[in-house]
């Protein structure tokens, strides 16, 4: 058997690596040259743990190979982003894309399976797509969905053991989808069809979205109230039925932070309170920038100097290097749009950033009037609270 992936990001690069891991031969296909050199000297383009070695063992056993070209192969996998257009619309151009660039290496028996977040329908979509252009093969060929539910900094565990929703168009579709993923998931595999399957996804982040959109409705209450947010939420937590989640800055990442609006998008009138979450999450970073910016003010006015602000943590979430759609890089940029002396912004989980001077942690939290905890990284709970300076824990480092 020979798999192809298209598209090497994230999760394609892992699940590629892992498929050639189990001695299965796998193409990949990126349209990034650099990402391709990059592989094919067994190396790795993004940070994973424990990524590299499975790369590296791929490639020199010549079970992976990369290439900006698509070729022929008997299960086909389309792994590549669904960004924006216009007003938070999906943008399923990349899918197509892909699609077509396998089109002409299809043949009879083949399975294509799409692990892209999608809106709801995408996968009939490319189905008739494939039909239109290669009407030979309706019937011949089995079309799946199947997407991701991992967790940046264990994904290679979670790919393996994590269950997962696979949807065809036709029964058989299914089964022949589960017939792959059988070769390296020890999950359970759940059958259901490919629009479930795509609606499975989105629900799953929306209503993790929802959720924390409560615990930051709450800290919005709680800051007016006079009341401790954390403390009030571990309360609440010890009734055998309550478990709210934790604030923070806001939501970020490739998923959470996007997927409701796939829903939101083509079901506006009966997705009110995802779409209101959605609105309470991205609401907070802009609240945590205005806290920010209100705390530098009154050092200011009381004083009589600027402050240096320490903006501690730029990643999405806690104990990674993953900047997408972060909410705290939002707020750097926003507290920083007046001027860039008198910060000192900290993510130790990168070495550099193109357009923030980085800063040690402990140096930063010594230097520091105003220290404003963006993200929970372990590194800034080793630090001891200080009285004497301004916290701004909107992370819940300190939980104060």
């Amino acid at each position: 058997m020979k798999v192809q992936f298209l598209g090497l990001g994230y999760i394609g690069l892992p699940t590629a690596a892992i498929v050639a891991q189990k001695g299965i031969t796998v193409h990949g296909v990126d349209v990034n040259q650099k990402v391709v050199d990059t592989i094919n000297r067994g190396e790795i383009h993004i940070i994973e743990p424990g990524l590299a070695d499975v790369v590296k063992e791929g490639v020199e056993k010549g079970f992976f190979e990369a290439s900006v070209n698509a070729n022929i192969a008997d299960v086909h996998l389309i792994v590549v982003p669904t960004p924006f257009k216009g007003h938070q619309e999906p943008d399923i151009s990349f899918v197509e894309s892909a699609t077509r660039a396998v089109l002409p290496h299809l043949k009879e028996g083949n399975t294509f399976i799409i692990e892209s977040t999608s809106p709801v329908g995408t996968t009939e979509q490319m189905a008739k797509l494939i039909f239109t252009e290669r009407p030979e093969l309706e019937g011949k060929i089995y079309i799946a969905y199947c997407p991701e539910r991992v967790l940046p900094g264990n994904v290679l565990h979670e790919l393996i053991h994590n269950d997962r929703v696979i949807g065809g168009i036709d029964e058989a579709s299914t089964e022949k989808a589960k017939e792959f993923y059988q070769t390296f998931v020890q999950g359970t595999l759940h059958s259901t069809n490919a629009r479930t399957a795509e609606m499975c996804k989105l629900t799953e982040n929306s209503s993790r979205d929802a959720q924390i959109a409560f615990a930051n409705e709450l800290s919005f209450i709680c800051d007016k109230a006079g009341i401790n947010v954390w403390e009030l939420i571990e309360l609440a937590n010890k009734h055998p039925r309550v478990n709210i989640l934790q604030p923070g800055a806001g939501v970020g990442g490739h998923c959470i932070a996007v997927d409701p609006y796939f829903i939101v998008s083509d079901y506006p009138r009966e997705s009110r309170l995802i779409g209101t979450a959605r609105e309470i999450n991205n609401y907070k970073a802009f609240w945590c920038a205005e806290k920010t910016k209100s705390a530098m003010l009154e050092f200011q006015l009381k004083h009589g100097r600027k402050p240096k602000t320490a903006l501690m943590g730029l990643a999405f979430k806690p104990n990674i290097d993953d900047l997408r759609e972060s909410p705290a890089k939002y707020i750097a940029q926003k507290v920083m749009q007046s001027e860039q002396n008198n910060f000192l912004v900290v993510e130790p989980n990168i070495e550099e950033h193109s357009v923030f001077k980085l800063t040690n942690y402990n140096e930063a939290y010594e230097q520091a009037d105003i220290v404003a905890f963006l993200v929970a990284h372990d590194e800034f709970k080793t630090l001891e609270y200080n009285e004497e300076k301004i916290i701004l824990d909107f992370a819940g480092v300190f939980k104060k």
